[in-house]
């Protein structure tokens, strides 16, 4: 029996339930009849999609995009410096790919966090009434795409890619959380350890299926014996809808066997660190390997899930970007050997893909943590916690690239100019994602998400 339950859609238990092949059972051509005439509705929604890599730890504001190598040695950027294709800007030499893409992105001098606390604020926080950010755009755009079923809001996390990696680390925050909205808005989350993907199973006779791998296999041997039977002929439309949803594109969304060689290659973070060389004195030294691992292939999942419909997806790997040069953390200098690479290789072969297939105005990248570091080096060459300032990069989304927002301290403590907060951040997101303002019209939108779009306004320097 082929069962897939989601709790997501439109309230109801049931997803889909087959017995064999037989059709008696099938309840998702009722609900796609319930979708069909919801989006007969205008929803207050736009066309573009918002991928957010939250950098987990903290990233530093001065070894990324502030290296202030003016300043004395104890605060300047512990990499150097390189020249980006913006005349006169730097990054930290770490990222040299990123710095030949500065004029296609959006770097924030002047974002502060509030505090130091690690946490995930700038996805799940008072700012969004203690949702996921991506969850806020769910209730009001569907937990799921009306025409495929694709869900809205994804959480991807290292296990969504590798098996090999750490379950996602939760205990600062859950990337899950809906707050007052509902658990049918939270992020579909695969292998994540999400109740969606352990709704999502394949049962067959006589054969358990419990990893991705037999599923799509299951899946594609049942889509075979479906089309040489002929037994779809016979029914409607929303019944073969029904069909193509499940064994069509969204389980081909999340197969990254289906990508070219080439592209997965292009994509692949793997080769830049190697575990044998990650000193295991660190005791976190399993999660910069698991980034290198994953982070590459995370972010060509992110760029086949847009294209394919979803519209907020978050990216994280592991709380990685802590460099406290403590018994568990590497110092800034080695966590940037590991942490840098991966980093600048993956998000630039993100925004190089998209760029070709001419999806750049369509997507929105954001790339942030939780806060950044100090900006005195500690006695053992690490950074350590720091909230009054900290790294922003965007990219995409129709909004204005190709500069520099805000200005810094002369030491990186805080802004020198009006300050860049999470919830402008938030605003700025959600208005990439929703019609503000035909969103102010309606009566059937929850309080807390017009309040997270319209109480504080976007950053201006990218309208």
């Amino acid at each position: 029996m082929l069962s897939l339950r989601d709790p997501a859609i439109l309230g109801r238990r049931e997803f889909l339930r087959v017995g064999g092949l037989a059709l008696g059972g099938l309840t998702l051509p009722g609900l796609l009849s319930e979708r069909a005439r919801a989006a007969s509705q205008r929803l207050p929604i736009t066309d573009k999609s918002v991928v957010f890599v939250f950098m987990h730890g903290g990233p530093s504001q001065i070894e990324t995009f502030d290296p202030k190598m003016s300043a004395p040695r104890e605060i300047a950027s512990v990499n150097g410096e390189i020249p980006t294709s913006i005349p006169g800007v730097t990054f930290g030499s770490s990222f040299p790919q990123l710095a030949s893409w500065a004029d296609r992105l959006a770097i924030v001098r002047s974002f502060t966090t509030g505090d130091g606390n690690h946490d995930i604020k700038p996805i799940v926080s008072r700012h969004t009434s203690g949702a996921n950010l991506g969850s806020l755009y769910a209730r009001v755009a569907g937990a799921n795409r009306p025409h495929s079923g694709m869900p809205t809001n994804i959480a991807l996390y290292p296990k969504s890619v590798d098996d090999t990696t750490m379950p996602a680390i939760k205990q600062f925050g859950d990337f899950e959380s809906t707050g007052p909205l509902g658990g049918g808005f939270a992020p579909f989350a695969p292998s994540g350890g999400g109740t969606l993907q352990e709704n999502m199973k394949l049962n067959l006779p006589m054969t358990r299926v419990d990893d991705r791998r037999s599923l799509l296999t299951g899946l594609d041997r049942l889509r075979r014996e479906i089309e040489a039977g002929g037994i779809l002929d016979s029914y409607n439309g929303l019944r073969q809808q029904a069909y193509d949803t499940i064994l069509g594109g969204v389980v081909d969304a999340f197969d990254l066997s289906q990508e070219d060689p080439g592209t997965i290659a292009r994509y692949d973070t793997a080769p830049l660190v190697r575990p044998d060389a990650i000193d295991k004195k660190w005791k976190n030294h399993e999660r910069y390997a698991d980034n290198a691992k994953s982070l590459g292939k995370l972010m060509l999942l992110a760029r086949r899930l847009c294209e394919r419909g979803c519209g907020f997806i978050t990216v994280t790997t592991n709380f990685v970007w802590d460099m406290h040069a403590d018994v568990n953390n590497a110092t800034m200098e080695e966590g940037l050997r590991y942490m840098g690479g991966p980093f600048d290789h993956a998000i630039s072969a993100f925004l190089e893909d998209v760029h070709e297939r001419g999806l750049s105005d369509d997507i929105l990248l954001v790339c942030c943590g939780e806060m950044g570091r100090t900006p005195r080096l500690n006695a053992r060459g690490g950074r350590d916690h720091w909230g009054r300032l900290a790294p922003l990069m965007l990219s995409g989304g129709g909004l204005n690239m190709g500069q520099v927002i805000g200005r810094s301290a002369r030491d990186a403590s805080e802004p020198a100019s009006e300050p860049i907060t999470i919830p402008h951040l938030v605003s700025t997101v959600l208005h990439t994602l929703l019609d503000a303002g035909e969103l102010r019209l309606r009566t059937d939108v929850p309080q807390e998400v017009v309040r997270a779009v319209t109480g504080t306004n976007p950053i201006a320097q990218l309208l």
